[in-house]
């Protein structure tokens, strides 16, 4: 899939973070554009509260950027049940904030298939049927 590049704005975003941080912010990016992609569903990278964020128009927001506990994180509404459901599905498998994110400390910490799972969920999270 040809990655869209980002705005100056998210691309400067980006640049500010620690080297080891951003690489797993764009391993993230990455993959919720290859999990859009795989489900046809469109999505925009804007940036909310001065964050990468991801937004489909049938989805509840993503997020992904530094974290006090963590060299980064994927971020979802609060107020939904994702990581809710999440926690359920993979029961100790990730290091998870509350009811808001998924916490990282390196790249290889991220699971294509269980953290695309989550990512398609927030993409498709207001999509009836």
């Amino acid at each position: 899939m040809m990655m869209p590049l980002p705005s100056p704005a998210v691309r400067a975003v980006f640049d500010s973070a620690p080297p080891d941080t951003r690489e797993g912010l764009l391993a993230l990016r990455v993959l919720v554009f290859d999990t859009a992609h795989r489900l046809g569903e469109p999505v925009e990278e804007v940036l909310r509260w001065g964050q990468p964020s991801y937004i489909a128009p049938k989805g509840s927001m993503l997020r992904i950027w530094t974290h006090s506990q963590a060299s980064f994180a994927l971020f979802v509404h609060c107020q939904t049940r994702l990581m809710e459901e999440h926690r359920t599905a993979f029961p100790g498998m990730d290091r998870i904030e509350g009811n808001r994110a998924v916490l990282f400390d390196r790249v290889g910490e991220i699971d294509a298939d269980r953290h695309g799972m989550l990512i398609g969920r927030a993409l498709t999270y207001k999509r009836k049927g």
